[in-house]
């Protein structure tokens, strides 16, 4: 009896693949749009000094509060400086700070989430008490509250935003962790003989990765936000270096003369905020396994 050809079997398709495919489907056309947005402001932000016009810190007396024209697509401000050039570097300012905060304050937050949920007993009492004393505080005045005492300046601005949000990711962290603690195959793995920071690194780690990119992807949102707030406060990005909340701060006593500046950096913060937000949901929705 002759034995049957082997039928091929397609592999199965990468994970990672069907996620971004979920992404950009066009059955969720938000998604794709904001998807577009969030690559937009990337590339704007990267190429910024090729991409601007004129020298966003370049003042000129003839140009004061010139209207939108040819030469100046969004007119310039009280010292003449061209309002299009300096919300293309105060992206950059806002890429920088959006996604450093969010990451050092994922590693930090997800390591001590992780020590807290794993080891549990007096380290998971003292790394929690220490959480819940910082959630006590709004994030935005935790941010004031620190920003005040170590003033601006670019390294305190991320600092001050990463210890805003650590609370949040070793809270997730911390409860992902105690779920995947019970698991049959960490037990498994725990009798086996392997070392506890081979257990982390190998199972613990990966399976409570899709919460953290979650929240750090909708953090980003946070810490543009929360990087403009702090700049028209006057506690973040120091004048004259373009940051989209100090160019808002610096246009208020010029409304009149000149209310481009205002309307352009409240529309991209409203526009990359909202995207980031919308890409976040849906990127939630892509891991999570009962919407698969």
């Amino acid at each position: 009896m002759s034995a049957l050809p082997d039928e091929s079997i397609a592999p199965a398709p990468d994970p990672g693949f069907q996620i971004l495919r979920r992404l950009i489907s066009m059955e969720q056309p938000g998604t794709l749009l904001a998807a577009l947005v969030v690559c937009a402001f990337v590339v704007v932000a990267v190429l910024a000094p090729w991409i601007a016009p004129y020298d966003p810190l370049a003042q000129s007396y003839l140009r004061i509060n010139a209207y939108p024209s040819s030469q100046h697509w969004l007119g310039t401000d009280q010292f003449g400086r061209d309002v299009l050039s300096r919300l293309i570097f105060g992206a950059r300012n806002s890429l920088i700070f959006g996604l450093m905060a969010p990451t050092i304050a994922a590693i930090v937050g997800t390591t001590l989430g992780v020590i807290a949920g794993y080891f549990g007993g007096f380290i998971d009492r003292v790394i929690s008490r220490l959480i819940d004393l910082l959630l006590a505080f709004p994030e935005l005045l935790l941010a004031i509250m620190i920003s005040a005492a170590l003033g601006g300046g670019f390294w305190n601005v991320i600092l001050v935003l990463s210890i805003a949000f650590i609370p949040g990711f070793a809270r997730v962290a911390r409860a992902s962790t105690l779920a995947v603690r019970q698991e049959p195959y960490i037990e498994a793995s725990v009798a086996a003989g392997l070392r506890t920071h081979t257990i982390i690194l190998r199972h613990v780690l990966p399976n409570i990765s899709a919460p953290v990119v979650v929240l750090m992807t909708l953090w980003v949102a946070s810490a543009i936000r929360l990087e403009a707030s702090l700049s028209f406060l006057g506690i973040g990005t120091r004048p004259p270096a373009p940051s989209w909340g100090n160019i808002i701060r610096d246009a208020l006593g010029n409304i009149f003369g000149s209310p481009w500046p205002i309307i352009g950096a409240g529309f991209a913060i409203t526009v990359v905020v909202l995207a980031f937000n919308v890409l976040g949901d849906a990127l939630r929705d892509a891991l999570d396994p009962d919407t698969a």
